[in-house]
């Protein structure tokens, strides 16, 4: 079986797919802003564009990752995600409160997803 990697660097890749499943890299937010919000959105829209690059979208979700800073902002983070997300389509997800690799991130998430 074929292993096909999306923007690929020294480190890692941002997406890879094996056979028919898409796992993407955890994602932050480009523009750190403070607001949990926000960089959920530009997370998000993110994963949107890796996923259209690679063949599949939102609705065929398996699982998510998600990485918080401070987990009393979880709420703030779930009205985005609710807003977002496939209805009917919702992945297995995991939150959970972490420091993350840069100070100015406030949410990470990572997704694996179906091709088909």
């Amino acid at each position: 079986m074929s292993i096909k990697r999306f923007q690929t660097g020294p480190r890692m890749s941002q997406a890879v797919v094996h056979g028919n499943t898409v796992y993407l890299a955890g994602q932050v937010a480009d523009t750190p802003a403070p607001s949990v919000a926000e960089q959920t959105k530009q997370v998000l829209a993110k994963i949107d564009r890796l996923l259209g690059e690679a063949g599949t979208d939102k609705s065929r979700l398996l699982s998510a990752n998600i990485w918080i800073t401070d987990i009393s902002r979880f709420d703030e983070m779930n009205k985005v995600w609710d807003a977002w997300v496939a209805p009917g389509n919702t992945p297995a997800r995991a939150t959970v409160q972490s420091a993350l690799a840069r100070p100015a991130n406030l949410v990470e998430i990572m997704v694996v997803a179906a091709l088909d």
